[in-house]
């Protein structure tokens, strides 16, 4: 059955119907790029007068029903596939591997009602979608949240720690964590932190994965990366709460296929939206790469990194450290908009931490050497007053990239003067935010141990 999107509309010499949502067709429009022709699956209209199709390269094309020459419709809506997975069958000599399901673009499909992109597989789903995973390890799965990493909050890292330690209690070599992109590395630096705050290392290993792109595109990174994060914590080295491996980022390492990055957990960020490689390090190198060649995915430990493995001893522990859910840490960018007024308010509320994006080397407005701007010395009494009142201040940049160094410029020396803190660190500017949360959450000194390197986030030969 036929029907119009929104209400009936005169085009050309008749009236062109439109199939419900679901069937794929094909549109001949004549739009500001002339007449052109694209084939899809009809969804929701973007806009009342509208029709708007998911192409095959997964983006969405939307033009007004008036542009509609003809509409033919190709296919009628996909039946649905059947929810039910087969029973993984455990194989002898195998490592096992548990994946933690918490969501995102790895686990989505499109939602033709929407032309969204929505989480809504079961773990167990997932492993069918790849069957490679179980000639790797044997997997066992579970659902821990269904969410958009853009939701995630402390409460969520504390079950995803219990999580963890379940899984390695129970007997599992490693974990795979399947997670949205979008704050991948701070969740990333959290599990770290509570691995390996203390000097020690978790049982096995722990490798966080996402993909830019849902399983149902033909440029989706979702089943190379899996694969991928499926090996390491499979057959990866033990990790030994170095360089930020204990708990890994699994990532493409380009926009091509063939190979993935295995980045510290502490030491990388997402620095694009929407590119398959969007993953780069933060004042770190890559741990491994996996590449793939002739189907065959292969472990390629840096040299760096297998050499630091040799030289270094360590402690494994299965009590990881929690995180306080009360603790409340404020951000500001320094830069025009950075007034006192917002400090203080942030201060009246309870926060114990502030951390402050500043601009280079890690330098904020607090000099008025003009006489024409007063607001910069509002700020700097604020933040005197906060270092009195005992609220840790914490300098990073806005770089992302290279060390905090109040040392070179005059205005550096006097934020340390004012008691404000970071000078020397190279922890990226999430990690940053993360470590002060576990300090505060297990009652440790902020100043003492943010200038030091608890689990590979400040790396002294990393000041360069």
């Amino acid at each position: 059955m036929k029907r119009t999107l929104d209400e009936p509309s005169i085009l050309g010499n008749g009236m062109v119907d439109i199939p419900d949502i679901g069937h794929r067709v094909q549109i001949e429009v004549d739009g500001h790029n002339g007449k052109t022709t694209h084939e899809g699956v009809i969804l929701h209209p973007a806009a009342k007068g509208h029709i708007t199709i998911k192409l095959a390269n997964g983006y969405n094309a939307s033009y007004s029903i008036d542009e509609v020459i003809a509409v033919k419709t190709l296919s009628g809506i996909a039946e649905t596939q059947s929810t039910e997975v087969a029973k993984l069958q455990f194989k002898e000599g195998l490592p096992r591997v548990r994946i933690i399901h918490t969501g995102g673009t790895i686990a989505s499909k499109v939602d033709y009602k929407t032309g969204a992109v929505v989480a809504k597989f079961e773990p167990e789903e997932l492993v069918s979608e790849i069957p490679e995973i179980a000639q790797i390890a044997n997997i066992d799965a579970v659902k821990l949240g269904n969410m958009f990493s853009d939701d995630i909050r402390p409460q969520h890292w504390n079950k995803l720690v219990d999580a963890t330690q379940q899984a390695f209690d129970s007997g599992c070599d490693g974990v795979v964590i399947t997670h949205g992109t979008d704050t991948l590395h701070i969740t990333s630096a959290a599990m770290c932190f509570a691995w390996s705050g203390e000097g020690t290392a978790p049982p096995g290993r722990i490798a966080l994965v996402g993909s830019q792109r849902s399983s149902d595109r033909g440029s989706s990174d979702a089943s190379e990366n899996l694969i991928s994060a499926v090996l390491w914590a499979a057959n990866g080295p033990q990790p030994g709460a170095i360089r930020g491996d204990a708990a890994v980022v699994v990532m493409h390492s380009s926009s091509h296929d063939g190979t993935c990055s295995i980045q510290p957990g502490t030491g990388v960020r997402k620095l694009h939206s929407t590119r398959r490689d969007a993953f780069r390090n933060v004042n770190s190198q890559p741990l491994a790469y996996i590449n793939f060649e002739a189907n065959q995915p292969k472990i390629i430990l840096d040299s760096t990194y297998k050499t630091d493995l040799a030289q270094t001893s360590f402690e494994i522990t299965n009590k990881p450290r929690k995180y306080s859910e009360s603790v409340r840490i404020a951000q500001f960018i320094a830069g025009p908009y950075l007034h006192e007024e917002e400090i203080e308010a942030i201060v009246a509320n309870g926060v114990q931490a502030i951390v402050i994006h500043g601009t280079g080397l890690g330098h904020l407005p607090i000099d008025d050497p003009g006489d024409d701007a007063p607001e910069n010395i509002k700020v700097w009494r604020a933040l005197t007053r906060c270092v009195n009142r005992n609220i840790p201040v914490v300098v990073t940049s806005q770089c992302i990239n290279g060390p905090i160094d109040m040392n070179v410029y005059s205005k550096g020396r006097k934020q340390q003067e004012m008691g404000l803190l970071g000078h020397g660190s190279v922890t990226s500017p999430d990690s940053t935010v993360v470590k002060i949360h576990y300090a505060l959450s297990n009652n440790k000194d902020v100043a003492k141990i943010l200038g030091m390197n608890l689990c590979g986030e400040n790396i002294n030969t990393l000041r360069e």
